[in-house]
């Protein structure tokens, strides 16, 4: 599931997100969302969150248990 609507993303659930320093390689991190930073309902890059490390980024993709 890709991260472009903000009612898919909820704290504590597990991502990949693409940090800001990593959008011309697409390197993806892995981690679990402590907040969601974008306001809109869709975003058609991702949607920005800060993980519980700290770690700023656009949701790619939601791993799904």
């Amino acid at each position: 599931m890709n991260g472009q609507n903000r009612k898919d993303i909820k704290p504590g659930l597990e991502v990949y997100i693409v940090l800001k320093k990593d959008q011309r390689t697409g390197q993806k991190t892995r981690g679990i969302v402590k907040d969601l930073l974008t306001n809109s309902s869709f975003h058609p890059h991702g949607i920005k969150v800060r993980l519980t490390d700290g770690q700023v980024g656009r949701v790619c993709e939601i791993i799904e248990k």
